[in-house]
């Protein structure tokens, strides 16, 4: 069985995202190549996937659209394959003030997701860990939305200030309280994510790494793509 032990809250740090059409993942690499900042692979790229909560009005989905500059997502992440027995998650909670983010966390024990996978299956798994009662209750009064998952891989800059990941293949599923098939899949085989993260104190420096990439930063959400894409 996984730690059930929580980690600290991060600091908060910026997240700069673009959402490119125009370039493949391998050609945004090779740009990285000739960056001034110097940007090197940080390690091996792997499979991401999250399962993300909404209220039943999709308070979440909506303060996305609206451009709230307070909101927060819930989601359950878990690197791998995404079907079958998943034996290390986290539940992270995801608080952003603008460009300014920050992640709480905490391990889970293991679950499966498959056809007969519901939220009586997350009820369970929190019943077992040490996730805080509050957040537990928070958690309880939502319900499952999304399923998505994409291949990541990381690249960190040479001075290690800044850190930049390129997304791709990325897919979504719908995903309901129970009777999950998994059968409603969008696919985006054209958009590349590119985060550019680092703390609040290089917004300057930052700015002119992102003068150097050939696309414009955008408010991107992989969530709301998703909402989009098989539910609504």
């Amino acid at each position: 069985m996984s730690s059930s032990s929580s980690s600290p809250a991060q600091e908060l740090r910026y997240e700069r995202k673009f959402l490119v059409t125009d370039y493949s993942a391998s050609e945004i690499e090779q740009m990285l190549k000739y960056h001034p900042a110097g940007f090197k692979e940080l390690f091996y790229q792997r499979r991401i996937n999250n399962i993300y909560f909404d209220t039943l009005g999709f308070e979440s989905y909506y303060g996305n659209v609206e451009g709230d500059t307070e909101r927060s997502k819930t989601r359950i992440r878990w690197y791998g394959d995404t079907f079958g027995a998943i034996n290390k998650s986290t539940l992270e909670f995801k608080i952003k003030s603008g460009l300014l983010g920050k992640k709480n966390t905490f391990a889970l024990s293991p679950f499966t997701v498959n056809i007969n996978f519901s939220k009586q299956e997350i009820v369970q798994v929190l019943s077992t860990g040490n996730v805080p009662t509050q957040i537990k209750n928070n958690l309880l009064s939502m319900q499952p939305s999304l399923l998505n998952s994409y291949i990541r891989k990381y690249f960190i800059s040479d001075d290690k200030k800044f850190r930049l990941t390129i997304d791709q293949e990325l897919s979504y599923y719908r995903i309901a309280y129970f009777g999950n098939t998994f059968l409603n899949k969008s696919v985006d085989h054209r958009s590349v994510v590119v985060e550019l993260k680092y703390d609040a104190q290089y917004e300057t420096t930052a700015k002119e790494i992102g003068n150097h990439l050939p696309f414009a930063m955008t408010k991107n959400s992989k969530y709301l793509q998703g909402i989009e894409r098989v539910l609504f």
